[in-house]
């Protein structure tokens, strides 16, 4: 359980330094672009995905992993230009609970619907109060929460594959993706020292220290507590980006987040009684 909280947490620490260091400079493409760059990079020198084979149908399925990974990585951070972190990772988190709630037919799983469906419309500008929040960001969101699905689709048909493969080809692909797109908008301001160091620093931090902690942990605990475990992902978002980026969220706003976490850990839990599920993964 360590090792999935020092993920979180770990997740939480590098994007909201990369919010407050990188985005002022380069913006969410050119943040996007050296974070998921330099993890790639580090992932491939340390797992070295060379010395095992692919096949044909395993390199297209990492292919479209590794694209879904990159355009999830891209759409959150372009959600953090205009709404608060803690919302943005809400919001994105109806993505794997989409594909736990899916997994499962009964009805006790109508609950966490309703209790999920509430969360997001108390965070959704519905036709009222529509400043609180900007509708591109929750858009971005949005989009990145169907990424994050896709991802996991994909995820479960290579996880036969050795994980470091699997995850250091994945993050090489989302690079491919991801980098043009932050040197077409940030240019030469990605090649400023600080900027490259930052980015190191937030690669580490955000991508390569917690893969390898939930790796860590999914030797250790049944799928069912990973699931719980990451499921607490909204809560230390919204704890960190008080705490480092001084973004106040309303009662209302906790009240959403509460709903969204209480309702993945409902469908964590009731979909292991039915069947044994792989655990879902923390975006990388």
């Amino acid at each position: 359980m360590l090792a999935i909280l020092g993920a979180v947490t770990a997740l939480g620490l590098g994007t909201s330094w990369a919010k407050h260091s990188l985005f002022p400079v380069v913006g969410a493409q050119g943040t996007t672009a050296v974070r998921v760059g330099f993890s790639a990079l580090l992932l491939l020198l340390f797992w070295r995905p060379w010395r095992w084979a692919l096949s044909g149908a395993d390199a297209r399925t990492v292919a479209l992993y590794g694209a879904a990974l990159g355009a999830m990585n891209l759409c959150f951070y372009m959600s953090l230009r205009t709404i608060p972190f803690g919302i943005a990772v809400a919001i994105e988190f109806a993505g794997p609970l989409a594909v736990a709630l899916f997994s499962s037919r009964r009805p006790l799983d109508f609950l966490w619907v309703l209790l999920a469906a509430a969360g997001l419309a108390l965070l959704l500008p519905l036709g009222h109060d529509v400043s609180t929040l900007d509708p591109a960001g929750v858009l971005f969101a949005l989009a990145a929460a169907v990424f994050w699905a896709t991802y996991i689709i994909f995820g479960k048909r290579a996880s036969h594959l050795h994980a470091g493969h699997s995850v250091s080809l994945g993050l090489f692909v989302a690079a491919l993706v991801v980098v043009p797109v932050g040197v077409a908008h940030a240019g030469g301001a990605l090649l400023s020292p600080v900027i490259l160091a930052t980015g190191l620093g937030v690669a580490l931090i955000s991508s390569a220290i917690p893969i390898s902690l939930e790796m860590v942990a999914l030797k250790r605990l049944s799928p069912q507590a990973f699931g719980i475990m990451a499921s607490m992902e909204p809560a230390v978002a919204a704890l960190l980006a008080l705490a480092l980026l001084g973004e106040y969220l309303s009662a209302m706003q906790w009240l959403a987040i509460a709903l969204i976490v209480a309702a993945s850990v409902g469908s964590s839990v009731t979909a292991q009684r039915g069947k044994r599920v792989p655990a879902v993964p923390l975006p990388g």
